[in-house]
């Protein structure tokens, strides 16, 4: 991978680039500057991810985050638990297509060695970093003469004992009282350039919290639910969280965390920003449920088109119906569509059917079609940059059990 030119800004530098929702006015916090990413501020909600390799393998490293890159990401995370990974930093810094943010635990020295690096940001955690009361103004000093940003934050597993015991627990009270303390001892020494996350594991105390932290100041938030899970449960987990939050404004940028391949986060991650309202619209499939009026195998159907145009990044929506009661009326708006019945399917563009084909034909048709439309709107220029395909849920067939 070549070397990537770094035009970061310095961090907090006013930005005119904004994000509305049209769900609700965004809550207005301050500006921080991840690398050229802003954050903050009424910015365009950023998603992140954090790579699982090694760190101090930097080919795979550098081959997973191009391959988060691909899938939208804006902003990623490198874990730097020992010397080696921190070692490797420079070059990871460099050749990064992306911006790169150091996670930094125990040991204050990785945090100096990333700022020197080139880091767009480290995640400090001060509940943990030992002896933080010393280390923290001259983390503080390394940042704002690098011009760079830190994120802190609170996990209910890393809250302090003495609030865990006040509180009886990771309370959103709790919680939000960790994480004042920790933006106080930043601010104490008059650094401002930071963003917080107050992550909980269960869906109703993460919102709580975020809510009431919410309301302390103007900070930038980092959503996340912590340890949300596998993919499918962390999913849902992640969409009823930062859907209930962005819904009334809050947060300036997420991070799913799945038990997956990071990729799958940032997959979710954009797709649920654009179906907030929140990115513009890009590949979209539209499928309605199995049912008794259904004469294909809808889920199948749609698995099947799904698979063959999970690389189209053009903004298109297909729609993949299953019966033609319903079907033509409720996709009228897709730009391409099929209506199954009586072993044919009605294939539609804007609502309006074009041919009828038998229903072996079906995919076949739809996916040629959708490539028509497609480079159609590459060649007028209508697809957005970073632009990336569906999101692709394996099916299995019926009765096939998985594997452990």
């Amino acid at each position: 991978m070549a070397e990537t030119e770094k035009p970061f800004r310095p961090t907090g530098d006013p930005v005119a680039l904004t994000s509305e929702s049209p769900l609700h006015p965004r809550r207005k916090s301050r500006r921080i500057m991840v690398g050229p990413v802003p954050v903050g501020g009424g910015a365009p909600i950023s998603v992140q991810s954090m790579t699982n390799t090694v760190t101090a393998d930097v080919p795979a490293t550098l081959r997973q985050i191009a391959e988060l890159t691909a899938a939208g990401c804006d902003i990623v995370r490198v874990a730097v638990p020992s010397q080696d990974d921190a070692d490797a930093l420079p070059e990871i810094c460099a050749k990064s297509p992306i911006p790169v943010i150091a996670d930094i635990h125990f040991q204050s020295k990785y945090v100096f060695q990333a700022i020197d690096a080139g880091c767009a940001a480290v995640r400090v955690n001060p509940g943990n970093i030992r002896k933080f009361d010393e280390v923290g103004p001259s983390i503080c000093k390394a940042a704002t003469d690098a011009g760079i940003s830190l994120r802190i934050g609170v996990n209910a597993g890393s809250l302090d004992k003495e609030l865990y015991a006040k509180y009886g627990g990771p309370t959103p009270e709790a919680l939000v009282a960790s994480a004042l303390k920790e933006a106080h001892m930043f601010e104490d020494v008059g650094f401002k350039d930071f963003k917080i996350s107050v992550k909980h594991h269960d869906v109703i105390t993460m919102v709580e919290t975020y809510r009431l932290l919410a309301s302390k100041g103007d900070w930038p938030l980092h959503l996340g639910v912590t340890e949300a899970g596998p993919a499918w449960q962390g999913t849902i987990k992640s969409c009823l969280a930062f859907g209930a939050l962005l819904a009334e404004g809050i947060g300036d940028t997420i991070r799913v965390s799945l038990s997956a391949p990071p990729v799958e986060e940032v997959k979710v991650g954009c797709k649920l920003l654009e179906y907030m309202g929140l990115r513009p619209r890009k590949f979209d499939i539209i499928s309605c449920p199995s049912c008794g009026r259904a004469q294909v195998d809808v889920i199948q159907l749609a698995s099947a088109v799904t698979e063959g145009l999970k690389d189209v990044t053009a903004p298109i929506r297909v729609a993949v119906m299953g019966c033609i009661v319903n079907g033509p009326g409720e996709a009228r708006e897709a730009d391409l569509g099929v209506a199954s019945g009586n072993g044919k399917g009605q294939i539609f563009i804007k609502g309006k059917v074009i041919q009828t084909v038998s229903e072996d034909q079906i995919v076949e048709t739809l996916l040629t079609k959708a490539q028509e439309i497609a480079a159609q709107m590459e060649a007028d220029g209508q697809v957005p940059a970073n632009s990336t395909g569906p999101v692709v849920v394996p099916i299995q067939n019926p009765g096939h059990q998985a594997g452990n």
